[in-house]
């Protein structure tokens, strides 16, 4: 019973010393302001990278977050419109590869810079590039222990930034960064705060580029990071990327193109709503040394509609009038879409998927009618006719 006294005595000391020893965290009292005198989020990049936090892009191997994160490095050094992201004028960015040399680098730069016309004197005192061949960079070790993180090296990176007024800095690729456990939850949640207590404390974004686990086959997104979900959890945005499959590529008339095409998708967004799909393009550039290196470009995929008219689809029903032309793309000559490729002047086989688009959307909008007609064996078959005329 002494035990438990004594205790309690403790505790109630220890609730009498508490208003004194915490005063500076008592509750404060809410004041409303007028919203128009909150200072606006401090973007610096799209609504991806901004100021005090940590953004991540998840990506499989090989698909193009290397070369998109130059190219926007780019972008925001020379405060150009590159890919169609709006930029902040006058950042400085640090671009810090942990994997490649620096004339790996060297040729990725200057490609991206030649493929989009950005002069040295641009980027001049505005980009910073280091890899991880000539200088490692580790910020947490793993020990018997549990992760320790290595306060010397955050605080050189600190230094640094400080010291040239660096605004954005990139790791690629955030494994190799530290030596923790990345399936350790614990330890990956200790190393991705500490990335954004330096980002709060430089005042920059910082940009953590990561690896997908295996997705079989499956689109990835950024819950599909290798490792342990701390490090998404630790973000204030995240983004995906994935390699346009095959049957998107067909679709589009893609498949005589040798380039890579590659989404980005922003599903994780807590300060902005969440972006729509956008599309890349891997570009090939040579360089005066032999060499071609692939160059991250904005892409936007085709329209059906592109180049198609009301004039085009009057042009279109006055051709199918009175044919009764077959609804199915097996009938041969017969086949509707023969019709529509010869007065659009398109391919009927290259191009014929678009036409098949072309024509379901005229069909929903009544401009054809999809009827039954009996052909030379009297056997009811799917035809086209004309529904509401088009009007100029």
């Amino acid at each position: 019973m002494r035990d438990f006294a004594d205790m309690a005595g403790q505790l109630d000391a220890h609730r009498a010393e508490f208003p004194r020893a915490r005063a500076d965290r008592l509750p404060t009292a809410f004041v409303w302001r007028d919203p128009s005198t909150i200072p606006p989020r401090p973007w610096v990049y799209g609504r991806h990278l901004i100021r005090k936090q940590v953004s991540v892009t998840v990506a499989p191997g090989g698909v193009g977050k290397s070369s998109l994160t130059i190219c926007e490095a780019l972008a925001m050094a020379s405060g150009r419109d590159l890919l169609g992201d709006w930029t902040a004028k006058g950042l400085k960015v640090w671009l810090y590869n942990l994997e490649d040399p620096r004339d790996e680098m060297d040729r990725r730069i200057i490609a991206a810079m030649q493929h989009h016309n950005v002069s040295p004197e641009e980027i001049e005192g505005r980009l910073y590039v280091d890899t991880g061949r000539e200088r490692a960079l580790s910020t947490a070790i793993q020990t018997r222990e549990g992760v320790q993180i290595i306060k010397p090296e955050l605080d050189a990176l600190a230094g640094e930034i400080e010291a040239r007024e660096i605004d954005v800095l990139v790791i690629d690729p955030f494994v190799s960064s530290h030596q923790a456990s990345e399936n350790d939850n614990g330890a990956i949640d200790l190393v991705a705060k500490e990335w954004a207590r330096l980002a709060d404390r430089c005042n920059c974004a910082i940009e953590l580029v990561h690896h997908t686990r295996k997705t079989n086959g499956e689109e990835a997104t950024t819950e599909s990071g290798r490792g342990a979900s701390a490090l998404l959890a630790a973000a204030r945005s995240g983004r995906v990327l994935n390699k346009m499959n095959d049957a998107l590529r067909d679709d589009w008339g893609l498949y005589e193109d040798p380039a890579t095409f590659f989404s980005i998708d922003r599903d994780k967004a807590n300060l902005a709503p969440v972006g729509n799909r956008e599309w890349r393009r891997m570009a090939t550039v040579h360089l005066a040394n032999g060499d071609s290196v692939g160059v991250c470009e904005a892409w936007t995929p085709p329209n059906t509609f592109d180049d198609v008219t009301i004039k085009d689809l009057l042009a279109v029903q006055n051709a199918i009038e009175g044919k009764n032309p077959r609804y199915s793309d097996q009938a041969g000559d017969d086949w509707a879409g023969c019709i529509v490729a010869d007065v659009l002047g398109l391919d009927v086989t290259s191009d014929r998927k678009r036409i098949k688009r072309i024509i379901e959307t005229w069909i929903k909008n009544g401009a054809l009618v999809k009827v039954k007609h009996k052909d030379a064996n009297r056997i009811e078959r799917p035809c086209l006719e004309v529904g509401e005329w088009a009007t100029e």
